[in-house]
């Protein structure tokens, strides 16, 4: 089936009356599809426990309207007519957007769906939208159509953030060794293309990369998908002379892809006062090769990067920064900043500021692993608050939207991936991003909308047999 959307969009002075028009045709995206063809690491399968969590299908995501497809999103700029743009961040984040339910609660950037003009049709659905003056107001250059979740919050919002996220499939890893855990726990990498993982850990004056098989889109004659065959193909040992993670019971570092080919690991002890200390190291993904030294930040005053425990009962990981094209983010010891620290000359350091104190909470449940900050796409997504493309800071609610989290995130188009746990309850968890742009409708020229206006947007998508 060939999908067709037409959209109208309806401006309307509350002064004068006047009314404004737009109409468009808009291309559909692989968003969809990429949702009901794609199956990575089995995540549709009832492959692993008996108790695992999946998603109900029937009123999350089908029928696909007003389900997968449910919501809308408007953009301040352009967005870019690919098949496979399937999401768009940088600077150019939704200025509003609407579900497919009334809003009811304070968020002005959120629109309400008109349920009494909208409806089934036979051969697709009619959506209508409606913003009051005092919603989703600013220039409206692009509108896409997105999952009714996708519509609540987009990326989140300060009335909500765990929308973002919808839950597919948790696997329970608990009856594998530790060590093994450890292993998916300290992740840095995922290459979900070539079925291979890569972590990395630490030693008194070493750093251990290992190289694992897994399966995600093809699968072995003797392998399962509950993370119990995954295979170690290669396993490398740097010897050190200044990297190490410091501190005594607590030891304080983190390993982190920088997606421009090497990955990065540091390490400081919390400070209060003075000049923040941290150790580095840089390792080439392509030969081993690494380079490391050490960092005086003059009157920086850093939360640590991360915590590891391998000793314990149970793996534990706890990470607090994040690397972004050449920078690396640490929040400040105050919760009140994050520092933007250049990781190829120290002294490029800038403090952002929150704009308020941050309760700097995990993104997912609290405890014995948790991930404070998390890159994706190229934002960064901490518990209650983000960090767009061009340092702009964004405060969200601070919900939990995740099981208790060891690894940052790893997305695959659609989906998002994560290994963690929680005082030796470890699990491996697959998301649905769900503010994807299922359509592309860019007008023709742009409106605005402003407190003086009301919005209405009607959206017809019909089904056409090829």
């Amino acid at each position: 089936m060939k999908l067709k959307g037409e959209m109208v969009i309806e401006l309307t002075d509350t002064n004068t009356g006047a009314v404004e028009t737009v109409q468009e045709t808009n291309m559909i995206t692989e968003a969809v599809n990429n949702i009901l063809g794609l199956n990575p690491m089995g995540i549709y399968l009832k492959a692993s426990g008996e108790y695992d969590n999946s998603v109900l299908w029937n009123g999350t995501l089908l029928p696909i309207c007003p389900n997968m497809i449910g919501g809308i999103l408007l953009f301040p700029a352009v967005l870019e007519e690919k098949a496979d743009h399937i999401y768009e961040q940088g600077k150019n984040l939704p200025v509003a957007y609407a579900s497919n339910n009334v809003n009811s609660g304070s968020n002005v950037a959120r629109g309400s769906l008109n349920q009494a003009e909208s409806k089934k049709l036979d051969n697709g659905y009619k959506f209508v939208w409606e913003f009051t003056p005092s919603q989703g107001n600013g220039n409206i250059a692009a509108v896409a159509l997105t999952s009714a979740l996708g519509g609540q919050n987009a990326f989140g919002s300060a009335a909500g953030d765990a929308s973002t996220f919808l839950l597919l499939k948790k696997v329970d890893i608990g009856d594998i060794p530790k060590a093994k855990q450890m292993t998916l726990f300290e992740a840095v990498e995922l290459d979900f293309e070539k079925n291979l993982l890569y972590s990395i850990t630490f030693g008194t004056s070493s750093v251990t990369i290992t190289k694992i098989r897994i399966p995600v889109f093809n699968i072995g004659l003797n392998e399962k998908l509950d993370d119990t065959t995954y295979t170690v193909l290669e396993e490398q040992t740097l010897t050190t002379e200044s990297f190490t993670f410091l501190g005594d019971y607590t030891k304080y570092g983190e390993f982190m892809d920088g997606h421009d080919g090497y990955w990065y690991g540091f390490s400081n002890e919390p400070n209060a006062s003075g000049d923040a200390k941290m150790v580095w190291i840089r390792i080439s993904k392509k030969d081993y090769s690494f380079t490391e030294g050490s960092w005086t930040l003059s009157k920086a005053k850093l939360s640590e990067v991360g915590t590891r425990a391998k000793d314990g009962s149970y793996p534990e990981r706890n990470v607090k920064c994040c690397v972004r094209k050449g920078y690396l983010y640490v929040p400040s010891y105050d919760k009140k900043g994050v520092y933007k620290i250049n990781v190829a000359n120290s002294a490029d350091v800038t403090l952002i500021p929150l704009g308020f104190t941050s309760k700097l909470k995990s993104l997912g449940e609290a405890g014995s692993c948790e991930v404070y900050m998390t890159l994706l796409g190229d934002m960064i997504v901490a518990g209650d608050f983000q960090i767009t493309a061009d340092d702009k800071v964004i405060k969200t609610q601070g919900s939990a939207r995740f099981e208790a989290m060891a690894t940052p995130l790893f997305q695959y188009k659609n989906f998002v991936f994560m290994w963690g746990g929680s005082y030796g309850k470890e699990h491996r968890c697959a998301y649905l991003l769900t503010p994807y742009l299922a359509s592309i409708n860019n007008l023709s020229s742009a409106v605005v909308k402003n407190t003086d206006k009301t919005m209405k947007i009607t959206y017809t998508l019909t089904e056409e047999t090829m």
